[in-house]
């Protein structure tokens, strides 16, 4: 059954089309990978997806409900949340305050007191928890600037984690990193895997045939093919594309 889906989801920017009639379903329990060119349109679907931009057309549809125009906030507190292609962390903050800034607890008190994480033991309870959950445990006090690369992007899954979601959106995850951060993060996800409802944006094309269920290519804005891995590598679409040199 579907979690989330999209029905011919359509956006534009002054006379560009970016999303055009788009039509997706991501299954409950399973990773659905989007893959395609650059300026095909994936990160705008995201977007899009996950209220941070208004559709100009057609209609979203989370766990039955319709939340087509409802602002990012709203929809992360129903239970969707992302990462970013580019990091959105506070640099000055440890890794245990930037996750417990996310625990619904915390939300709920603002931003106030930001630097007594540790006089609330539930909310800094759940944060190590969290670290721990994606490898960066005995880190929880390293300042985020002065993590490394593949840290910080552990550090914004984590983020999107404390989040409590039941679906979340990964952009580009890989991005930036190398052979053996990228091994690391395939580990991180495969457990994410066995929790909770995951759809990645990826570039790494054996990153993403590796671990997703489902894979849907979008070029031109539009959906052009989807399926197993598998059934994308024959795909005739895919083939005649540089995608199918990737997959």
């Amino acid at each position: 059954m579907a979690l989330l889906e999209a029905h011919r989801l359509h956006k534009r920017f002054g006379d560009r089309v970016v999303l055009e009639a788009i039509d997706l379903a991501f299954e409950e329990g399973r990773l659905s990978g989007i893959m395609g060119p650059n300026g095909a349109g994936k990160t705008t679907c995201f977007h899009v997806l996950t209220g941070r931009y208004r559709p100009d057309g057609g209609r979203i549809v989370f766990d039955g409900k319709d939340i087509t125009g409802l602002t990012s906030r709203t929809i992360a507190r129903m239970g969707i949340s992302r990462s970013f292609q580019l990091m959105n962390l506070f640099d000055d903050f440890s890794a245990l305050e930037n996750v417990a800034l996310a625990v619904p607890e915390r939300r709920r008190q603002g931003f106030r007191m930001l630097r007594d994480t540790r006089q609330d033991s539930g909310v800094a309870d759940k944060a190590v928890g969290v670290l721990a959950r994606v490898g960066l445990n005995g880190k929880e006090h390293v300042i985020a600037r002065n993590l490394s690369y593949g840290d910080r992007r552990a550090l914004e899954i984590g983020v999107a984690l404390a989040a409590e979601p039941r679906i979340l959106f990964l952009d580009e995850p890989t991005s930036g990193l190398g052979t053996e951060a990228t091994a690391r993060l395939a580990d991180l996800v495969r457990g994410l895997k066995e929790q909770l409802t995951l759809v990645i944006i990826e570039h790494n094309m054996r990153f993403l045939f590796d671990l997703a269920d489902t894979v849907t290519v979008i070029h031109w804005g539009q959906v052009i093919a989807r399926g197993t891995p598998d059934a994308l590598r024959a795909n005739k679409w895919v083939k005649a594309s540089n995608l199918g040199k990737l997959a």
